[in-house]
């Protein structure tokens, strides 16, 4: 079985991040552009999973968006056009990447030249909460953590730029939509990481007063991991136990297979001893579907399960589980949040339809669909819809997301006092079993 590529909307917030230069397109450049445009409607009509468009006139469409291609006078605008032609599908996982940010997110050479979002980092995570940037995690021995920044910061401003425009500007884009929190925090995220020869200036407000901080960026945590037509990303894993013995197992991304079965591994030794398990999957934005799998594997030894459906056009895919003969049958919690997206999402909603997991936190992004990309003639990126997932309860998830059984929700008062309400929840209901 092919395993589709799940990607993070972080290639979409980067359209938000680097807006590209409008100078006047010459004429080999203009040729390009429609040569752009030809190739992502007939993409769109040759490789949707539904030829139907939902009963959208595809060719109705091209008559409408084809002159104002013709009349485009930028690269930006030809690209706005494009993004709003595929804005009819009303799907995400779907649009046109400037050039820019396509080659950041596809640099793989590591050097310290490489500026691609993500690439450096001071070691922060953010999260929107009540429309404010919030650090939400500083990764030890980063030089945010060497620094004194700690979860609950508000963040006030990056290099000079205030980011509460940002959020609004995405929040009222972004008002009806689930991926609304993914966006914003990718978004805050991207201008914080960059160019790893380049200090971020950072202005904070620590719960008490505001202050300015210039802070490195350095190589992101874990093993650089490239899969198919994705973009090379970071990738690591984390395992740990309660005193009560329950065990926790976090990743980043749905990457890098032998990493987490070797993780899975370890915390499953002994499992008569365990208490129950947690599996972290906040700020997870997915990855390759069949790890889903797999994972599920370990908490059940019946045959025959399932946790979704993936129809394609011309095939459905059962995402079946792959039961371990000595799979556990201890207690799981699934922790989420609004950036939990994709094969995150399909693994939560999988197991909590199979009554195999109590799912806690904040409901995830509902952008569930299977993607590809490809560079267009005039060097833009373009992701593309390849699927649709129906979730083993009959549910999509794309658009709508999955709502936890106990939703709990984080603020920056618990997080300025080192609490996680979140991972409490999950493991007094583990100790209640």
């Amino acid at each position: 079985m092919h395993d589709f590529l799940r990607y993070s909307i972080s290639a979409i917030a980067a359209i938000i991040c680097f807006a590209a230069l409008s100078d006047e397109l010459s004429p080999e450049r203009k040729r390009l552009l429609v040569a752009s445009f030809e190739e992502v409607w007939t993409t769109v009509r040759d490789k949707h999973y539904d030829p139907t468009l939902g009963g959208l006139d595809w060719q109705g469409v091209y008559n409408q968006f084809k002159p104002r291609i013709d009349s485009a006078s930028s690269e930006e605008e030809g690209r706005n056009i494009m993004n709003e032609m595929l804005g009819l599908l009303k799907q995400t996982h779907i649009g046109v990447i400037p050039a820019l940010a396509y080659s950041d997110m596809q640099s793989s050479d590591g050097s310290a030249d490489s500026h691609k979002p993500g690439g450096y980092t001071p070691g922060i995570y953010v999260r929107v909460l009540n429309g404010q940037a919030i650090v939400f995690r500083v990764e030890a021995n980063y030089p945010a953590a060497k620094a004194g920044v700690a979860p609950g910061w508000e963040i006030l401003k990056v290099n000079g730029r205030t980011v509460d425009s940002i959020i609004k500007r995405i929040e009222e884009h972004y008002s009806s939509s689930t991926i609304k929190d993914l966006m914003a925090s990718r978004a805050i995220e991207s201008l914080i990481n960059g160019h790893s020869s380049e200090p971020v200036e950072v202005e904070f407000n620590d719960g008490r007063n505001a202050k300015k901080l210039k802070l490195e960026r350095v190589e992101p945590k874990g093993d650089k991991i490239a899969f198919g037509n994705m973009p090379s990303n970071y990738f690591w894993v984390e395992t740990s136990a309660t005193k009560d013995d329950i065990r926790v197992i976090k990743f980043n991304m749905w990457l890098n297979p032998e990493a987490v079965v070797k993780a899975f591994s370890e915390i499953m030794t002994d499992t008569e001893r365990a208490k129950g398990f947690i599996i972290d999957l906040r700020g997870n934005p997915g990855g390759i579907g069949g790890m889903a799998m797999g994972a599920a594997g370990w908490f059940t030894n019946q045959r025959g399960l399932k946790l979704g459906t993936m129809f394609m056009r011309g095939a459905t895919i059962n995402f079946v589980v792959s039961p371990r003969p000595n799979a556990t049958s201890a207690p799981l919690a699934v922790l989420v949040d609004g950036c939990s997206a994709s094969t995150s999402e399909i693994f939560a909603g999988g197991m909590q339809d199979l009554k195999r997991a109590r799912v806690f936190g904040t409901h995830t992004a509902g952008a569930a669909l299977p993607s590809a990309f490809s560079r267009l003639p005039n060097g833009d990126g373009f992701q593309y819809v390849l699927a649709n997932y129906i979730s083993e309860g009959g549910k999509p998830l794309e658009g709508l997301g999955l709502a936890p059984d106990e939703i709990v929700g984080i603020t920056q008062k618990e997080l300025l006092a080192g609490k996680d309400p979140i991972m409490d929840k999950a493991i007094a209901w583990i100790k209640a079993q």
